[in-house]
C-alpha cells in the first residue's frame, strides 16, 4: 500500500468520523426540554399538548393535593406563544366545585375549534366518572385561559346487546390465554357489571389525544377501570351526538391511543393492566372504529402499567411514547416504526433513571407545523427543592433525528 493512498484512507477516516460527529451534534442540538412550572408538593398529572393554528403550544393537566379521592382536584393549562422563550403562568381550564375533575384531553378540530375533554369523579372513586368537553372557538390569545362557548356532558349509551358482546368477546380472550383465579374473577365481575345499566354507563374517561379520522368523525378513546377495558366514542356531526363501538377487551387494556395504516386501518395501543407479560396492548378496527379485532400484546413494546400515545406521523410512520420497562416509571421512551408498529427500529430516551429517582410518565405527544415533535409528561423527583417529592409537567420539543442518533 503506497503512502498516499494511505494518506488519502486516513484522510477519508477523518472525513468521516468528523461528518458522524457533526451529525451527533446536529441531532443534540434539535432537543430542548424545560418544567411548564417549577416544581411543587402538589400534585400535578395527566397532560396533553395541541398546537393552535396560530402556532402557539397550550397544555393543560389535572392539578390537586391527590386525584379521585381529592375533591379540590381541577384541570388548569398554560400556553406557550410561537415566539415566547418559555411557557407561561398557569390558569383554570374547567373545574367542578367540591369535586375532583381529571384525566383531560385536547383535540383542535378541522373548524379550528379547541376541544378540552375530561371527566368529573361523582363519588370519588373511578367507576364514578361522568365524561365532559368544552368547545371553543377563542384560544388563541396572548394569556389566560380559552373563551368556552359550550359544555356538555358525554352520556355513555351502548347498544342493547352490550351485556352479551361482553361475554363473547371475554369468552375468546380467555381461550388464548392461560387462566388463573384472577382472571376467571375479573370475567364473572364484568358479566355482572355488564348486566348493570347504572354500572355500564357510568365510569367511562378519557385519557390521550382523541383523533380526528376525516371531515366528519371524531374519535374519542374510552376506558373504564370497573371493566378494566376499553371502547371509543364516535361523534359524526362534532359532539351534538355519540355512538359507541363495541367494548375492546383484553386483559386490562386501558387507555387506548390511535394511529391510521396507509390501507385506512385504524391501530390502538393500550396501557397494559392486566397480568404478565406486560407489554402494549394492541387492536385493530376495519369499519373507522365500530369494532375491533382481539386484543394482543405488542411483541415489542413493554409496559409497567402506565400511559402512553400512539403518533402517526406525516411521512406514514408511527411513533410511540411510552415506559420502556415492565415495571416501573422511571425510563420515558421514543420509538420510532418503518412497518407501521410491527417492529420499533430506532429509540431514545426521554428520561432514563434507576427506579427510586424519579416518575416520567402519561406522556401526550404531537407533531407541530413545524416538523419538530413536542410532548408533554408527568415530571415527578423525589429530591425536590426544600424537600419532599417535587411534581411539574416537563415539556420537550426535538426533531426525529433526534430520536434515530439514540441514546
Amino acid at each position: 500500500m503506497s503512502k498516499l493512498f494511505r494518506h488519502s484512507i486516513r484522510n477519508l477516516m477523518l472525513c468521516l468520523l468528523i461528518n458522524g460527529i457533526s451529525s451527533i451534534i446536529l441531532a443534540e442540538s434539535k432537543y430542548h426540554s424545560e418544567l411548564i412550572f417549577p416544581l411543587e408538593s402538589w400534585h400535578n398529572h395527566g397532560s396533553c399538548i395541541v398546537e393552535a393554528p396560530n402556532g402557539d403550544l397550550i397544555a393543560c393537566w389535572f392539578h390537586g393535593s391527590g386525584e379521585r379521592k381529592s375533591d379540590d382536584v381541577m384541570i388548569l393549562g398554560a400556553r406557550k406563544s410561537k415566539d415566547a422563550h418559555s411557557w407561561g403562568k398557569p390558569f383554570v381550564m374547567a373545574d367542578t366545585p367540591e369535586f375532583p375533575d381529571t384525566n383531560c384531553c385536547m383535540i383542535i378540530d378541522p373548524k379550528n375549534r379547541l376541544w378540552l375533554l375530561w371527566p368529573t369523579i361523582q363519588a370519588n372513586l373511578w367507576e364514578s366518572a361522568l365524561m365532559k368537553y368544552k368547545i371553543s372557538s377563542d384560544y388563541q390569545t396572548s394569556e389566560g385561559p380559552p373563551r368556552w362557548e359550550s359544555e356538555k356532558v358525554m352520556h355513555v349509551k351502548h347498544g342493547t346487546d352490550f351485556a352479551s358482546i361482553v361475554r363473547e368477546k371475554t369468552a375468546a380472550y380467555l381461550n388464548h390465554r392461560e387462566l388463573s383465579v384472577e382472571m376467571i374473577e375479573w370475567a364473572h365481575l364484568n358479566f355482572k357489571q355488564a348486566d348493570d345499566k347504572l354500572t355500564r354507563r357510568l365510569g367511562w374517561f378519557t385519557r390521550a389525544h382523541p383523533y380526528i379520522l376525516d371531515e366528519t368523525r371524531m374519535l374519542v378513546g374510552l376506558y373504564s377501570d370497573g371493566f378494566s377495558f376499553s371502547l371509543v366514542a364516535y361523534t359524526d356531526d362534532w359532539g351534538n351526538s355519540w355512538d359507541f363501538s363495541e367494548p375492546i377487551i383484553g386483559g386490562g387494556n386501558i387507555q387506548p391511543s390511535f394511529a391510521r395504516k396507509k390501507d385506512g386501518t385504524l391501530v390502538t395501543y393500550m396501557r397494559d393492566n392486566g397480568p404478565p407479560p406486560y407489554r402494549v396492548h394492541v387492536s385493530e378496527s376495519q369499519d373507522k372504529g365500530k369494532s375491533w379485532s382481539m386484543v394482543y400484546d405488542h411483541p415489542q413494546l413493554a409496559n409497567p402499567g402506565a400511559g402512553l400515545e400512539l403518533l402517526e406521523l406525516r411521512d406514514g410512520r408511527f411513533l410511540a411514547i411510552y415506559n420502556d420497562t415492565e415495571k416501573g416509571r422511571h425510563q420515558l421512551a421514543v420509538s420510532i416504526s418503518e412497518d407501521e408498529g410491527k417492529s420499533y427500529r430506532w429509540t431514545r430516551h426521554l428520561e432514563k433513571q434507576e427506579r427510586g429517582k424519579g416518575s416520567f410518565h402519561y406522556p401526550s405527544i404531537i407533531q407541530g407545523s413545524d416538523d419538530l415533535l413536542h410532548c408533554t409528561y408527568s415530571y415527578f423527583v423525589p429530591d425536590a427543592p426544600g424537600g419532599g417529592e417535587g411534581k411539574s409537567i416537563k415539556y420537550a420539543t426535538f426533531d426525529l433525528d433526534w430520536v434515530m442518533t439514540g441514546d
